[in-house]
């Protein structure tokens, strides 16, 4: 015979209001080394594509060669096939869980974040995505970037409600 705690069943079904990321699921310690595998190919394979190269970028950014471009263009039409085949097949994560993908509502702050993300991206040669790749490339001097990153995502949010909307 099969008994449910009313109480526990209770305490699972409310902390749907408080999950952050939209997953309540816990797990071990360990089930996060498939992250770590991940973001060390990812790593390897920024370093080998020399997507993680400043110079490459500044190629890019200089209108010299359309390396960059085609990475960026690849990935662009890989999300963009990706997010179509989640909707159109009702794909779920690895654990069950339904995908949703909320709409976006567009405003000018967009516009001013991207060229100020442009903007630095342009001057230090490194974007967030492979900081961590360049600095274990031996470029330690993107630890700088890395820390002005961190400055600058802390003072937006400390001035995020005095900015327009």
């Amino acid at each position: 015979m099969q008994t449910t705690d009313t109480n526990t069943d209770f305490q699972v079904r409310s902390l749907d209001a408080i999950c952050v990321n939209e997953s309540c699921l816990t797990h071990k310690w360990y089930h996060n080394i498939k992250y770590m595998i991940v973001g060390l190919a990812f790593g390897i394979v920024f370093v080998k594509a020399e997507i993680i190269s400043w110079f490459r970028i500044q190629e890019m950014f200089r209108l010299q060669s359309f390396h960059m471009y085609g990475v960026i263009g690849s990935a662009v039409v890989t999300g963009i096939i990706s997010v179509w085949l989640i909707k159109k097949m009702n794909v779920k994560t690895i654990y069950g869980e339904a995908i949703t993908i909320h709409p976006k509502a567009f405003n000018k702050g967009q516009i001013y974040g991207g060229l100020l993300f442009g903007l630095g991206w342009a001057i230090t040669g490194a974007c967030p995505g492979p900081l961590y790749a360049q600095i274990g490339s031996g470029a330690y001097v993107i630890v700088i970037t890395l820390l002005s990153a961190i400055a600058g995502t802390w003072v937006y949010g400390y001035f995020r409600e005095k900015l327009p909307h």
